[in-house]
């Protein structure tokens, strides 16, 4: 083909061909562009590169942002199951990653991140993040949810939790010297008003247990717990029926550990738990179209290990595709307000 008939039509498709190649340009997250401003974006793509939180495994969580970018280019697709483009319905930009310039510090990097996350809100651009150890989730909350907040209109939030942990165990003073951890987060938001437990849904939770009142801490808050044992005796149907029963229409934030996976399917995490089977990943992104239509205000994946990834980083992928699922529950309900 010559210049001479090559068009700006034939240029445009041969730009949205090369914007899904991994490897061809610059890796923002999606391929999507970077600007730094929450106020020119609909949603925000944010990575989170933060591995202090977490101190029990390797700690090398603080990567998972890069990793993302590198494959998910592959990802900018359109959502087969929703029959829409996200990428034609929202302006969605990626917004760089937190500067965490005290990283080693896990107190201050928490109020780092819920400053970073204040002006997101503000904006009143709803963000989809990478992370990062479990205790960003804290960070980002504080920041997006509660009586300040723009995207929640001043509630608290609701949450679809998926783990093999419940990470509320405010019985425990600290985290191997963290307080905000990984393991507090979802304890300390309910105590300081930033998340309403009583209609949150925790789900996927198992492993052999640390002692035998390790669920009582979610329990006192009124969280829903729903341990993978039960969600195999009870079929994903009556599951999501649970799920929508409990959230109703408030504001909704989906966090997702990726540890609720099995070790097969995503083996690139920390804090595995592998003597009881965990979810595939059907059973997974089913329970993420059930929110379908609800007030989701943002999203985070956490606790990628890059360095224990498989050779073709299934696990990284396996973060771009549960992303791609969050952005698009935003962009599907953007589109129809």
């Amino acid at each position: 083909m010559s210049d001479a008939s090559f068009t700006p039509e034939d240029r445009s498709h041969a730009q949205r061909l090369m914007d899904g190649i991994y490897w061809y340009g610059i890796p923002t997250l999606f391929r999507a562009p970077h600007d730094a401003d929450p106020a020119n974006a609909d949603i925000g793509l944010v990575g989170v590169p933060h591995s202090t939180g977490n101190g029990t495994t390797q700690r090398d969580q603080h990567l998972g942002p890069r990793a993302v970018r590198n494959v998910s280019a592959i990802g900018r697709r359109a959502h087969n199951a929703f029959e829409i483009d996200p990428w034609d319905m929202c302006r969605i930009h990626d917004l760089g990653d937190v500067p965490l310039s005290e990283g080693n510090n896990n107190e201050r990097s928490i109020e780092m991140i819920t400053d970073y996350y204040k002006a997101i809100d503000a904006a009143g651009c709803r963000p989809v993040s990478i992370g990062g150890d479990h205790s960003i989730t804290g960070g980002i909350l504080q920041g997006i949810a509660g009586s300040h907040s723009t995207l929640t209109g001043g509630e608290k939030a609701c949450l679809l939790h998926f783990d093999a942990h419940t990470d509320a165990f405010h019985n425990v003073e600290h985290f191997m010297g963290a307080i905000k951890s990984a393991a507090h987060w979802a304890s300390y938001l309910v105590r300081d008003g930033h998340v309403d437990a009583e209609h949150s849904v925790q789900v996927g939770i198992r492993g052999n247990v640390r002692s035998l009142d390790w669920l009582d801490p979610s329990y006192d808050l009124g969280y829903t717990v729903i341990k993978k044992t039960e969600y195999d005796e009870m079929g994903p149907e009556r599951v999501m029926e649970i799920i929508d029963e409990t959230i109703g229409d408030r504001p909704l934030y989906i966090t997702f550990d990726l540890d609720c996976l099995d070790p097969m399917v995503a083996p690139g995490v920390a804090n595995i738990e592998a003597g009881i089977e965990g979810f595939g990943i059907d059973q997974v992104m089913q329970l993420l179209r059930s929110v379908r239509g609800k007030n989701v205000i943002g999203g985070d994946v956490v606790c990628l290990m890059p360095t224990v990834d498989s050779p073709n980083q299934i696990t990284s992928y396996r973060s771009m595709a549960v992303m791609f699922e969050i952005l698009s529950l935003i962009a599907d309900a953007h589109h129809s307000a």
